[in-house]
């Protein structure tokens, strides 16, 4: 939902309707005028913005930022949204192990993103033997769902849906642990993949206290996006939508477009400029900048750009609105 998908119209949107507003804060400045120039400023400042813009739709409401570890400038991103008031914040694509420090005096909530049993236990040892404090929330992001995932491609291949339950319980049962030390409840929510209100109660038996979705929201008057990068959504089949490799290597699930196929024949796209996204991205080495092709994506040019979705994405057959997702969801249909 990275790099204008989710902002702060999709965020307010969510966060009236009682649901976590998430706004992501990927090159979120990529529409200010000197974005290409400094683009560390100008994320700061659309940070700023995005974030008022929701808060003015949802005043009372729960609004966020997911902030990835990989990107550059991490420790400034978190501490900047903290700053400017966000409730929460979710933290992923690497474990966040320093993001109690950054937050450290605000009211803002702090959830780790993780997918495996492995991946939870080192961010809640960690946290705890450094910190002295367990997450607020904590997020498991499953094998179903879209942009960069926390999985080898061997684990996609093992993790069906019965294999990833068993792992699911296995994080849940490293929470309780933790729980119990501090005499807390640490509400755990399910993502990747729901998208009925079926799966949600099939989520929720599992043992888990709530549900994350995005892909549902992509289609959405609300959403943030250009109409063509929605439309490629509601255009797109099951065979369409494939496990890619972004450029710094992490698997991803992505629509089968045009550039994506030229990727994947070996076809290298040489960045226009750096425009200082990822710490571990070197130019000279990746296949295409990322941040221009979503970019692209959210700026309607489908044909040429990163088209991340979620494994079930292709269900989604027409424009909705966020309170008819929600109700879908919640069975108020």
């Amino acid at each position: 939902m990275g790099v204008g998908i989710s902002m702060g119209g999709l965020a307010g949107a969510v966060a009236k309707e009682g649901a976590a507003g998430i706004i992501s804060n990927a090159q979120i400045g990529f529409r200010e005028a000197d974005f290409e120039k400094n683009p560390f400023q100008a994320n700061l400042r659309a940070m700023e913005s995005e974030y008022q813009k929701a808060r003015k739709t949802a005043p009372d409401g729960v609004i966020g930022f997911n902030i990835m570890v990989a990107l550059k400038h991490y420790e400034e991103y978190v501490r900047h949204a903290a700053a400017i008031g966000c409730d929460l914040i979710i933290s992923g694509a690497g474990l966040p192990t320093e993001l109690p420090r950054y937050v450290e005096g605000t009211d803002t909530k702090i959830a780790p993103i993780v997918s495996t049993e492995k991946s939870a236990r080192v961010i809640l040892k960690y946290w705890d033997r450094k910190y002295n404090r367990v997450p607020d929330l904590l997020v498991i992001e499953g094998p179903k769902a879209g942009g960069h995932l926390g999985f080898t491609k061997e684990q996609l291949e093992i993790f069906d849906d019965k294999a990833y339950n068993e792992e699911v319980k296995s994080i849940l049962k490293a929470v309780r642990e933790y729980e119990e030390k501090y005499e807390r409840k640490i509400p755990v929510v399910l993502a990747g993949g729901i998208d009925t209100k079926e799966k949600v109660e099939a989520a929720m038996a599992l043992g888990v206290d709530g549900v994350q979705t995005a892909s549902l929201f992509v289609t959405t008057e609300e959403c943030d996006a250009d109409i063509h990068y929605k439309e490629a959504y509601i255009n797109a089949g099951e065979e369409d939508i494939c496990i890619v490799t972004s450029p710094v290597g992490m698997p991803g699930r992505a629509i089968l477009n045009p550039f994506m196929k030229r990727v994947m024949d070996g076809e290298k796209f040489t960045p226009k400029k750096c425009l200082g996204c990822l710490h571990k991205c070197n130019p000279s080495e990746i296949p295409y900048c990322i941040t221009e092709r979503l970019v692209a994506a959210a700026s309607g040019d489908v044909e040429e750009a990163l088209l991340f979705c979620g494994k079930e994405a292709y269900r989604q057959q027409k424009i909705t609105t966020v309170r008819e997702v929600i109700g879908s969801l919640m069975g108020e249909e």
